[in-house]
């Protein structure tokens, strides 16, 4: 049986940090600090109080969402995931309880398969809102045909979901630094879609430092999703906590919309004091704008929003 860490090494861990974030700021972080996304960020506003459902504004989109996102891909692949194994009627029991908690953001993809499930879920319910995030897998494989563009993608998002605009769209799973440069056509014609409203923000989700770099100063890039926790790598991270946290910084500094994923490692975070401990030091540094969370039952729901209010009132 694998040890865990004993309380004084997480103590220990916590404080180093710490001490590396309070110098990343004084120092490289000047950069960041003196940007208005980060000095008017809502984390430093005195006397504020956050919740897990507040509605907050993304950047420059303007997009309106829940704080927390309820995420519908956990192991997900081939249009298949642990949320849609659920069934249409454990799935729309699940997307109901988070909206009558408040989470009205859902974090969707074509990997996952579950355009089609949160479409019946939401049928009935006034779309202004509610905010659609899905993802395009640019890759042809055994279950997927990608046009090599978006159009083809988004078209297909849109009746599989009954909705004239996907709020955002990304380029799924980046995993090396030249994917901007690999999907110029997709990203041009996301540009078109945008120019006609069928898409609001467009962005990357990232799977790799080297592709997180890159997404942290491209100018088309609006929404970054990230994998972000205070563990690294062992918790499912594109590198070590002391890495990723200065492109975050930088990538707020620009003017980018940070999405936190993984901030329970993809599972690997599974007792109550590692979860506390990691929505505290994401949201006590500020690294985000809003997270997603595979929740996938009512508990996980209850239990997450509790402790997103916990850490953002510490």
């Amino acid at each position: 049986m694998k040890q865990q860490p004993s309380h004084a090494a997480d103590i220990d861990r916590d404080c180093s940090r710490r001490r590396f974030l309070g110098a990343a700021l004084a120092g490289a972080g000047a950069l960041a600090a003196g940007s208005q996304w980060l000095s008017s960020a809502p984390a430093l506003a005195a006397g504020a109080k956050r919740s897990a459902t507040d509605i907050v504004t993304l950047g420059r989109t303007g997009i309106k969402v829940s704080r927390l996102a309820q995420g519908t891909g956990y192991n997900g692949t081939g249009r298949s995931s642990a949320h849609t194994r659920l069934g249409e009627k454990e799935f729309d029991r699940l997307i109901h309880h988070g909206l009558d908690r408040g989470i009205t953001f859902m974090d969707m993809a074509d990997l996952y398969g579950s355009h089609a499930y949160v479409r019946h879920a939401l049928d009935g319910r006034a779309r202004d809102k509610i905010a659609y995030l899905s993802k395009i897998w640019p890759e042809t494989q055994y279950w997927n045909a990608f046009s090599g563009g978006a159009k083809a993608e988004i078209d297909r998002f849109r009746r599989e979901l009954n909705t004239d605009v996907i709020d955002v769209c990304l380029l799924h799973c980046m995993r090396n630094g030249n994917w901007a440069d690999d999907h110029k056509r997709a990203r041009d014609e996301l540009d078109e879609l945008k120019d006609k409203g069928a898409v609001r923000a467009v962005g990357v989700s990232c799977h790799d430092l080297g592709a997180l770099k890159v997404a942290a100063t491209h100018p088309w890039v609006d929404v970054i999703l990230a994998r972000i926790n205070n563990v690294g790598r062992d918790a499912a991270m594109d590198a070590s906590v002391e890495e990723v946290v200065p492109v975050l910084k930088q990538a707020r500094a620009n003017g980018k919309v940070i999405l936190g994923m993984k901030l329970f490692g993809a599972g690997a975070l599974t007792s109550p004091e590692q979860k506390d401990a990691s929505l505290k030091f994401v949201f006590e540094n500020n690294l985000v704008d809003a997270i997603t969370v595979g929740m996938l039952s009512i508990e996980q729901i209850d239990d997450t929003i509790a402790r997103m209010n916990k850490a953002l009132s510490a």
